[in-house]
């Protein structure tokens, strides 16, 4: 497995939108001295009162960016999505800078899938819906394409979606996060990289405490005081604090967090991909971007 900065992030504050703050890179120094090499954009998704989804993302090309990317964003929402870029397909641009919105979904992914060519093909129609260059997009489209078949069940949009790219497609890895106005939905498969599930009663273990959660590279941090005195359900690449609720989601499983934090687990992927992919199997650029940090 390969653990690594927080590359993907998202909670779920339940029926009662909380406000939270987030700084997407936490520390000036800490991703240069620990990760292998330098992220390529940020983005976070969350949604309006009204349930209109907003995502504020930007690639980051330059120290200014970077800049971007520290600021604390304070955003209030029933649902947020967080993601750090380490570019595999794709130019540094907006189109390629997770998340994604297709439909009111918002959507992040790490992890490479190649035969892109094959998947083009495979999306039909819904190859119009896509707008940059990446790997993560098409997955997106796919899994879009699979819940409007599925008659708009997410869940079962993106099972058939991971099964068909594990059947078909040269896979390295496909974490997937996908948020709508009041559900959250994560998949981890295969075993490549971790993701990590945190089911938080109101004011953490001890009671009483706001949230504050940061990936120990430094790169996402967020801090809620609502969540002093309310539940949530958040997942990450890594647990980012001391509580022992954290726990793995198990390879091939969709975790599923319903609008009043139910969470419920199942297992989508039982048998590995039939064409995997090694670190040594990926171009230089996508093996740089799946190498853990340190």
């Amino acid at each position: 497995m390969l653990p690594g900065v927080c590359r993907l992030f998202g909670m779920s504050a339940g029926p009662r939108p909380a406000s939270a703050t987030f700084w997407l890179l936490d520390a000036r120094d800490s991703l240069a001295v620990q990760s292998r090499r330098e992220p390529d954009g940020t983005g976070l998704g969350w949604y309006d009162e009204d349930g209109t989804p907003r995502v504020d993302k930007q690639p980051i090309a330059a120290y200014e960016d970077a800049d971007f990317a520290r600021e604390a964003r304070e955003r209030r929402s029933r649902t947020f999505i967080a993601h750090i870029r380490f570019a595999s397909t794709g130019g540094l641009e907006p189109r390629n800078t997770h998340p994604f919105e297709l439909d009111g979904r918002l959507f992040a992914h790490n992890g490479v899938v190649e035969g892109l060519d094959a998947l083009e093909a495979h999306l039909g129609a819904y190859r119009g819906r896509v707008q940059g260059e990446t790997d993560s997009e098409r997955v997106f489209a796919l899994i879009t394409r699979e819940t409007d078949a599925a008659g708009g069940h997410v869940g079962e949009g993106i099972a058939r979606a991971a099964r068909w790219i594990a059947a078909e497609l040269p896979l390295f890895a496909l974490n997937v996060l996908l948020i709508d106005a009041d559900e959250l939905w994560a998949l981890r498969y295969p075993e490549t990289h971790e993701l990590h599930v945190l089911e938080r009663g109101a004011g953490g273990p001890h009671g009483g405490r706001h949230l504050e959660h940061a990936s120990a590279a430094g790169s996402v941090r967020v801090r809620s005081a609502d969540l002093g005195r309310a539940p949530a359900v958040v997942v990450a690449s890594e647990p980012m604090d001391e509580d022992p609720g954290w726990r793995a989601i198990p390879s091939g499983h969709l975790v599923h967090v319903a609008a009043d934090l139910t969470v419920t687990s199942a297992s989508v992927l039982d048998a590995p991909p039939a064409h995997p992919l090694t670190l040594a199997d990926l171009g230089a650029t996508a093996a740089a971007s799946q190498r853990p940090s340190g």
